[in-house]
This record gives structure tokens, C-alpha cells and sequence, in this order.
């Protein structure tokens, strides 16, 4: 991969994704790193679907579908 191409995607995903910072107690990325494996997919994808699936599962207990928009410091 070129320089070029490498600057050319880091500028593409900067302008298209957001990036969070996720903190977890020592051992635990390993963890779930090894259980996204399992199921075929990547530590990433992992997470993203994990947090879909909660928002989706909190709107459907929600009339208005703001449950899973409330501010919430799980730190």
C-alpha cells in the first residue's frame, strides 16, 4: 500500500466515521476480542452490532423511542 492510498483512506474514514474511546478493565479486550472471533467477526464489528442491538431492544421498550438516547456516564 502506498503512502498516497494510506492518506487517501485515513481522510475518507476521518470525514466519515467517528471514533469513541472505549475503556475496559485489564484483560477484558482479549476477551472480547477471542468471543468476536468465535462468532466471525472483528472486535469492532462486535461492538457496533452489540450496541445496535441494545438500542434497537431499549426503542421497543420505549413509546416515544428516546429510551436509549438518555444520558447515561457508565464510566
Amino acid at each position: 500500500m502506498t503512502k498516497a492510498s494510506t492518506a487517501s483512506k485515513r481522510k475518507y474514514n476521518e470525514k466519515a466515521y467517528d471514533r469513541i474511546a472505549l475503556t475496559v478493565k485489564k484483560g477484558k479486550a482479549d476477551e472480547l476480542k477471542t468471543h468476536a472471533q468465535q462468532h466471525g467477526e472483528s472486535l469492532n464489528g462486535f461492538i457496533n452490532r452489540a450496541i445496535a442491538e441494545t438500542v434497537e431492544r431499549d426503542n421497543a421498550g420505549s413509546s416515544d423511542g428516546s429510551a436509549a438516547l438518555d444520558d447515561k456516564d457508565e464510566t
